[in-house]
């Protein structure tokens, strides 16, 4: 069978615009003349995160905080450039055969941390313990596209079933169950990074919890982890580009109040903020630090069908209508977010163009707010329920979500007449409880792993590892499935805007913004490489310069 050749260059996703406001922080690539080779300043940055890192357990992650830590200090067969295409990682190279179906990476020469190297195994026995439904990973079924692996995940198939082999130390095979576009790209998101088998083994139940219970194979190494205050990376010198590592430390601070970031940052603590918002970017606007970055994230509540009263449609129509989501996203964020006419976000796209283009306004808050009241009254009575009941509102215990639980909790008391509690936690808690769906209502937002509206869409099937609020719609699932299957690529995106409508028809989740972030970064950040999916930003080849 004669095979495709990709050479470091894999199947181009095409990205949303990223805005860039201010020319110093704009200066993402070395200035003309600047000798990035001999800096004379400390290399070493401090950034903020809202939270502590839930897991750095590449096959149990789940978030962007960990996923962009984990971006620093591993590293899978690609990475992404700036603009989201996939660059060799640990693999040099890779076939892919015409069918689409069977990719062949070829390694590189490269060491662990530990100066053991990095092997085609590593990946075999990585994505398998993913697989592995001992490991009740949510992210299993993104590695269940190989072939075999959903068998292998559902317990009605065995690990030598999972079609992915080293052929040798150096080359891995590995069969898809059906055709996938973005494949390549895929191999630079943390859950198919490669993992030692004698080095987790030996760790035990201790595998990721500690900064020395890690094993990196990226540009960077944790030396310190101190749980709910920071974590500490330094350059990894065993790491095969290391020449092009300039940082030699990066710290990250949890953060969780944006006012705090501000601060911080103005006294010089911190090199980038927090997303600013509110009367901050009105603040900070015109500042040469001032950025605007796109973002593929939408912002949602989540309807827990362990409630009585949210297993009707009708109630769950009528909370998400009753929000005024325009005003949520300017009063609660104020930076660029707009209200979600959907669960895909704009810039999503597909073949035939922006998806969000294709699918329309799936929510029709203009038509539908007015019928919010009424909405509620047969959804109670259909429920067999006199009034609504007492139930929490859970959320993030930052500033911003805060402020997002207070604004829908007065907007079903004004126009509803309903009172909800508040319940705020910190991230780490929050997720916690949205994996074991003990929550009642809750605010939650999702990020792109990849550009393809699947990424929002196949959540809420049945037996999905992120179906928080427990909802299954045997139509629905048919319709993913079809999608998913489906090689056409017009008949694809219809099946997945005819998944969406059915979603928005039932409401599992009501769709509040589409987020939008604004920064403020230090003007002597340099190569700073953000990305709209996967981790947030990758500091392999950031640099310091021009610190006073």
């Amino acid at each position: 069978m004669k095979n495709k050749k990709w050479m470091g260059a894999g199947l181009a996703i095409t990205m949303a615009a990223v805005t860039l406001i201010g020319c110093s922080n704009g200066d993402k690539e070395p200035a003309k003349g600047a000798d990035t080779g001999k800096l004379d300043v400390k290399q070493e940055i401090t950034l903020p995160i809202t939270g502590d890192i839930p897991s750095m357990d590449i096959s149990k992650a789940t978030d962007d905080i960990a996923f962009t830590i984990q971006a620093a200090v591993n590293e899978g067969l690609t990475r992404l450039d700036k603009n989201g295409k996939a660059q060799p990682g640990m693999a040099t190279d890779w076939d892919v055969s015409d069918d689409g179906l069977t990719y062949t990476f070829k390694l590189r020469d490269a060491k662990w941390a530990n100066g053991e190297p990095v092997t085609a195994k590593d990946f075999v026995y990585s994505w398998k313990r993913t697989l592995d439904p001992k490991t009740k990973a949510s992210y299993s079924f993104m590695v269940a596209w190989i072939k075999g692996g959903e068998a292998y995940n559902t317990e009605k198939g065995s690990a030598d079933d999972v079609a992915v082999k080293a052929v040798d130390d150096k080359t891995l095979e590995v069969t898809l169950a059906h055709p996938v576009p973005f494949f390549v790209e895929q191999m630079a998101f943390p859950v198919f990074f490669p993992q030692n088998q004698k080095f987790v083994e030996a760790a035990g139940d201790k595998y990721s919890t500690e900064a020395d219970k890690l094993l990196a194979n990226g540009p960077f190494k944790m030396s310190e982890w101190a749980h709910e205050q920071s974590a500490t990376l330094v350059k990894n010198d065993q790491y095969w580009d290391k020449d092009k590592v300039k940082l030699t430390k990066a710290t990250f601070q949890v953060v969780k109040d944006s006012t705090a970031a501000v601060n911080l940052y103005e006294s010089g603590e911190l090199d980038r903020t927090i997303g600013l918002v509110r009367d901050q970017v009105e603040s900070y606007k015109d500042s040469k630090e001032f950025s605007v970055e796109a973002e593929l994230t939408a912002g949602y509540v989540m309807y827990n069908q362990r409630v009585p009263a949210l297993t009707n449609a009708k109630i769950r129509q009528a909370l998400t209508y009753a929000i005024d989501a325009e005003a949520y996203a300017d009063v609660v964020y104020h930076n660029g977010s707009k209200a979600a006419t959907g669960i895909v976000p704009n810039g999503v796209n597909v073949k035939d163009g922006e998806y969000r283009q294709i699918a329309g306004d799936l929510v029709g808050r203009k038509d539908n707010a007015a019928k919010a009241k009424d909405l509620l009254a047969e959804g109670l009575k259909e429920a067999g329920l006199t009034e609504f009941p007492k139930i929490k509102l859970t959320a993030n215990d930052d500033d911003t979500n805060k402020k997002g639980a207070e604004f829908v909790q007065e907007q079903w008391r004004s126009k509803l007449g309903i009172e909800v509690e508040v319940e705020t936690l910190p991230f780490k808690l929050r997720l916690d409880r949205a994996r074991k769906h003990d929550f009642d209502l809750m605010l939650a937002v999702w990020g792109a792993d990849y550009n393809d509206p699947m990424t929002f869409l196949d959540l809420w099937m049945s037996d999905s590892g992120f179906n928080y609020p427990s909802w299954k719609n045997a139509d629905y699932d048919k319709l993913i499935k079809q999608a998913q299957a489906e090689p056409d690529a017009k008949k694809r995106t219809s099946l997945m805007v005819d998944a969406e409508k059915l979603l928005m028809k039932e409401m599992p989740i009501g769709p509040t913004f589409f987020r939008g972030q604004a920064y403020l970064t230090k003007s002597h950040v340099k190569n700073w490489q953000t990305s709209v999916f996967g981790p947030d930003y990758d500091l392999k080849e950031t640099y310091i310069q021009g610190k006073e």
